[in-house]
């Protein structure tokens, strides 16, 4: 029988730990080469989906981790938006 929340915590974690890659990678690229931002905003949305679902049905810790996430995903979005002016500043 599976602890409750154990894989779910383990996801969480392992998503947690690719993030401030790809967040490092904008920031020292200035680029949007590689990235989509529908993507990223789909996996947002997931995120605030899994929170609401924690606030409205199973209210554990483990929210914290989605939160966690979500900031990340959303720091992540912040720089593709930024990247994107950026790379229209730039001439041709």
């Amino acid at each position: 029988m599976c602890q409750t929340g154990v894989f779910e915590i383990v996801m969480l974690l392992c998503f947690s730990a690719a993030w401030p890659f790809s967040i490092a990678r904008s920031l020292k690229s200035k680029s949007t080469q590689g990235k989509s931002f529908l993507f990223t905003a789909v996996v947002f949305v997931g995120y605030v989906a899994g929170i609401i679902h924690k606030v409205n049905c199973t209210f554990d810790p483990i929210v914290s981790l989605y939160i966690f996430n979500a900031v990340l995903v959303l720091a992540d979005m912040a720089l593709y938006l930024r990247n994107y002016s950026l790379e229209k500043r730039m001439p041709a």
